[in-house]
């Protein structure tokens, strides 16, 4: 069986789509009314009970249906949009696909690529790391604003991260501009992914760890740097490779499935409100990729609205390194996925 992992990632084998919830420490156990000793139910107020029920199942008796709890809100539950494959194209990078409507970038674990909308590789910069104030080994995801290339970088060994920052790229060059560190106080232990809300000018980061630094996403200040938050996903889903913003709403990509077992990987829609927790919702399951293995890092294309995701194909990850590849392959595939997007609303 495959153990799932992100290029250095390792992880446990897992069933199902989220941990379960641990138990609320609130809870309390019912207990009689009074002062605690047992409740005596005479003979009488059994019967009485047992004639209000009879009363109560009444109207099912006669055919007419029992009310239903209506939902606080049924479109918190619904995905926002539909997603038409479009077509793919093979990248050197592994780790994540962004695009500002004119090029695409790439990142690869130790690399960034610049390429045009035909596919085609225009540069490269195969020693990012360069000028970094604090040493690093691994890239994750990606994005772009302004002409800058947003980087989630840190030192990476063995599924475990260290020395977090955010590195800040000319999306002309490819070369580090500047840079700033995580908050340690935040309880983030990795980085998997980073995106722009060009919005409310929020950077926001995810983990792959799971434990505690994978229930939650971290925002920073777009124009200090400062850390601001960090919001509790809730259901959490498993794994988390990516995130990106788009339209006033923010989207994960999961590598939930288990390829060994040909499950598909998932994107979540995250919907932030001022609370100190974010409801999740499962967008797309990813059904239609030539082979299953493992989602990476996506994004929105501006000038088309057309969705990008890279994903992974033909090696075999375990603890971080590849152990072979699957029937039929030699080596490790990345592709980016392109997606028309259409509101439902617009259905």
């Amino acid at each position: 069986m495959q153990v799932k992992a992100k290029d250095g990632r390792g992880g446990q084998l897992t069933c199902g789509r989220f941990p379960p919830h641990p138990p609320s420490n609130n809870f309390t156990p019912p207990r009689p009314f009074g002062s605690g000793q047992p409740t005596m139910i005479s003979r009488e107020s059994s019967t009485m009970t047992s004639r209000i029920r009879s009363i109560a199942l009444l109207p099912v008796l006669l055919g007419a249906p029992l009310a239903q709890p209506a939902l606080a809100d049924s479109s918190l539950a619904q995905p926002t949009y539909s997603y038409q494959l479009i077509d793919t194209f093979e990248v050197k990078g592994r780790q994540g696909v962004t695009s500002d409507g004119e090029f695409y970038y790439v990142s690869g674990s130790k690399a960034l690529y610049k390429y045009d909308k035909s596919g085609k590789l225009l540069q490269s910069n195969e020693n990012p790391f360069e000028g970094y104030p604090i040493p690093a080994n691994h890239i994750g995801g990606i994005d772009v604003f302004n002409g800058e290339i947003f980087v989630s970088a840190e030192n990476f060994a063995d599924g475990v991260g260290k020395d977090i920052q955010i590195a800040i790229h000319d999306a002309n060059t490819l070369k580090l501009k500047r840079a700033f560190s995580f908050e340690p106080s935040s309880g983030q232990q990795e980085v998997s992914g980073i995106c722009v809300d060009t919005d409310k000018r929020i950077v926001w980061m995810v983990s792959w760890v799971g434990e505690e630094s994978g229930r939650y996403i971290y925002g920073y200040s777009l124009d200090t740097g400062k850390y601001l938050r960090k919001l509790h996903l809730q259901p959490v889903p498993q794994w988390i490779q990516g995130i990106h913003y788009w339209k006033g709403q923010l989207f994960v990509t999961a590598d939930d499935g288990t390829a060994d077992d040909d499950e598909p990987d998932n994107l979540y829609r995250v919907d932030v409100t001022d609370k100190t927790y974010a409801h999740v919702v499962r967008e797309k399951v990813f059904t239609e990729v030539k082979r299953q293995g493992e989602i990476e890092a996506g994004g929105v294309d501006p000038k088309t609205g057309e969705f990008l995701v890279l994903f992974n194909r033909g090696s075999r990850i375990v603890l971080g390194m590849v152990k072979g590849f699957y029937p039929g392959y030699d080596r490790e595939i990345s592709e980016v996925y392109r997606y028309k997007m259409t509101p439902f609303s617009a259905k």
